[in-house]
């Protein structure tokens, strides 16, 4: 369809405030309106999509003066590190707008004036309290004993001439628009808490201006006065699209306009939902159509702040997970209207099970057996059966579910719809057993049938997951020879063209990790920052910007706590390895003999070393462990009884003995392709058996 021909959607992130490096929590919301733009496109929409920077205000003043620089010299640098992130997240924005714009600042010049002129603003003197990191003014009542009602810190006393906008002007005309169209403000409990709390108790006037400080755009018929922040930083969304104040408007905003959706933290929604829709007002446009305010982003167990050192960042996650491992992160573990929590141990969890095991060895799986079995080629046979019917319903069935959550905003819902796809493939391998299939010649339609199933469950599931995990549905879809299915035809099940050929090689897609290792990596992380930003205060006023982001680095060390903890129970795993080894020193135990037997007989086992990929407890079981072992090219699930002596975290990575023709076995419901060897005390303590060299796997043991 030509562009010309779609339907026009626009979305806007809340710009970043130029402070210092956005941690994950603000990361959050630019992967969160990447997917929804992403989606919005598969739709067929001519998406614009703009994010970009807030650079005034008296905070910016204040570092870049304790920096040693000048404002526009901080401003720059944060916004290019800011930029950077956003660019390694693999985020698709087509507008990067900064506040410092040339085009920005004379456009709010033609605003103040035109909405002092038109009598919305005019001029007096506030006197009250002021919260600078916030940027917000407060009377006394409003004040929660002498804090911030936002962020909690300390308000200070201010007095200045200022110039005022008149809210109450426009408040019942805003509180008729909310009650007219119930999904300006979602979620509804957003809408409650503004319309309860600020709207119908009443408006006061809001200040727009200051004279305490410099850095701002100047109200160029009064300069001793800058424009405060929230009436230059709000109106990016619409000088991003060449609005002009004096009616010359570009072609973009006479497009675009209003915004479809304007993504904001809950945090800043008072701002979002009350100030920007009364200024709208007053310039005559449209208002947006839908502001959605997302809840937070936690470490542990509080709200992620640089001023409280407990701060994570993108781009430190990413380089131990990798960039769609941390976008599935942030997108699957945020609900809809609650805060969502975050930690290094959470992160292991969900790369091990949901990355590594669900969606990365099904897809190794299948392209793995269709290379033993059929040379890589995927055929579809005809050879159906009643189960083939129900793993096609659900495909089908999620797909229509993810469309319904997305256009509900529901994100994390629909992410875990298209898991389900990779589950109930899973569940299908469990339920056809094609290694058992192979072993039937007469068998073999039906063995290419399946296989073809699950390669087209996986294109449909790989193909909705490329708005939330672009990069893996790409190497998904490259390994299966084809390309992303358009949303407008998954309706249908069965569109892969049969005879087509995967890949030979299958790509490990996430590989599994072991926390201790990654909590030891973190920890030296934190401590080699806190070095750095300890050298940087010491070495004056130039190193003092260079540390305002070293600083914040380090701030990250806040689950140093956290991390300890965990480190605590590294030692209680490697206590319980140790003891195993304590316990065979010194001693020897005498078995029964079994009957002899012969070389020939012996020759009948097959001994390989496999190496652990993933590794869960079975539901069904108290004592079974399932692993997926790497065999050479294959990957064997294997059932073991060893729960009561390894976690599954401990099994990841593992080098093991493995029984390889060892005939399948149904355990606990599910199927177990081999045996893991171990020794055993007479204690009934269980050690699993591994190569004393690294060996690769596959490697024979003879």
């Amino acid at each position: 369809m030509c562009t010309s021909c779609k339907k026009p959607y626009y979305i806007t992130t809340a710009i970043a405030y130029t402070s210092g490096k956005p941690h994950i929590g603000n990361t959050y919301e630019i992967i969160l309106a990447d997917s929804i733009a992403r989606y919005k496109r598969e739709q067929g929409f001519d998406v614009r999509f703009q994010t970009g920077t807030d650079e005034h205000g008296q905070k910016i003043e204040l570092k870049a003066a304790e920096a040693g620089v000048s404002p526009k010299e901080f401003v720059d640098g944060v916004a290019g590190q800011i930029k950077e992130i956003w660019d390694r997240m693999n985020t698709s924005y087509d507008k990067f707008i900064r506040t410092t714009d040339a085009d920005h600042e004379a456009q709010i010049q033609k605003v103040f004036k035109k909405l002092y002129d038109q009598g919305d603003i005019y001029k007096g003197c506030y006197e009250g309290l002021y919260c600078t990191p916030c940027e917000s003014f407060w009377t006394q009542s409003q004040a929660v004993d002498g804090k911030c009602p936002d962020c909690g810190r300390p308000v200070e006393p201010a007095k200045e001439d200022a110039y005022f906008f008149r809210m109450s002007k426009y408040a019942q005309r805003l509180i008729d628009h909310i009650n007219a169209h119930p999904e300006f403000i979602q979620p509804v409990s957003r809408k409650n808490e503004m319309m309860n709390n600020f709207l119908l108790p009443g408006l006061q006037d809001l200040c727009v201006s200051r004279t305490s400080f410099k850095w701002g755009i100047p109200v160029d018929f009064d300069p001793k006065h800058v424009v405060y922040v929230w009436l230059d930083a709000l109106t990016n969304y619409i000088t991003g699209l060449g609005y002009d104040c004096g009616g010359s408007h570009g072609e973009l905003f006479g497009k675009y306009w209003p915004a479809d959706l304007h993504l904001i933290g809950k945090d800043i929604i008072r701002f979002h939902t009350i100030y920007w829709p009364i200024f709208l007002m007053a310039l005559d446009l449209p208002l947006p159509k839908q502001i959605f305010g997302h809840p937070w982003l936690l470490q542990g167990d509080g709200k992620m702040s640089k001023s409280k050192g407990n701060v994570l960042y993108a781009d430190t996650l990413a380089d131990f997970f990798g960039v769609d491992a941390v976008r599935y992160f942030v997108l699957h573990e945020m609900p809809f209207e609650n805060d969502g929590v975050i930690t290094w141990e959470l992160m292991v969890e969900r790369m091990n099970s949901d990355l590594a095991n669900i969606l990365g060895n099904l897809v190794n799986r299948t392209i793995s057996m269709s290379n033993k079995y059929f040379g890589g080629e995927v055929a579809d046979k005809g050879a159906a059966e009643e189960v083939d019917a129900d793993l096609k319903a659900a495909v089908l069935e999620a797909v229509k579910k993810v469309d319904g959550k997305m256009e509900k905003l529901r994100v994390a819902d629909a992410i875990t719809e298209i898991f389900g796809i990779f589950r109930r493939s899973n569940k299908y391998i469990d339920e056809t057993t094609p290694w058992a299939l192979a072993k039937d010649e007469a068998k073999r339609d039906r063995l290419a049938t399946v296989l073809y199933n699950l390669t087209e469950a996986i294109v449909i599931g790989a193909s909705l997951l490329h708005s939330f995990m672009p990069e893996t549905s790409e190497k998904i879809l490259r390994q299966l020879n084809t390309q992303k299915r358009p949303l407008d035809r998954m309706e249908q099940f069965g569109l892969y063209p049969s005879g087509s050929h995967v890949t030979e090689k299958p790509e490990i897609l996430f590989a599994r990790m072991d926390i201790k290792e990654v909590l030891e990596k973190v920890e030296k992380i934190q401590a080699d920052g806190a070095e750095k930003s300890q050298g940087q205060k010491d070495g004056g006023a130039a190193a003092a910007h260079a540390s305002g982001n070293s600083s914040q680095d380090g701030a990250s060390g806040s689950g140093s706590a956290r991390d300890g903890m965990a480190g605590s129970a590294s030692s209680q795993d490697g206590t319980t390895g140790g003891s195993g080894q304590d316990d065979t020193s010194g001693h020897v135990i005498d078995l029964e003999a079994k009957p002899e037997i012969t070389y020939d007989d012996f020759a009948k086992l097959q001994f390989q070393v496999g190496e652990i990929i993933a590794c869960e407890a079975v539901p069904k079981s108290k004592k079974l462990l399932c692993s997926q072992v790497k065999v050479g090219s294959q990957v064997r699930q294997i059932l073991s009884g060893i729960k009561a002596h390894y976690s599954p975290e401990e099994m990841v990575g593992k080098k093991v003995m493995v029984v390889t023709n060892l005939k399948p076995a149904k355990l606990a419901g599910m199927m177990s392709e081999g045996m893991l060897l171990c020794a055993e005390d007479m204690d009934g303590n269980l050690a699993l058996m591994k190569p004393e060299k690294d060996m690769p796997a596959g490697a024979e043991i003879c």
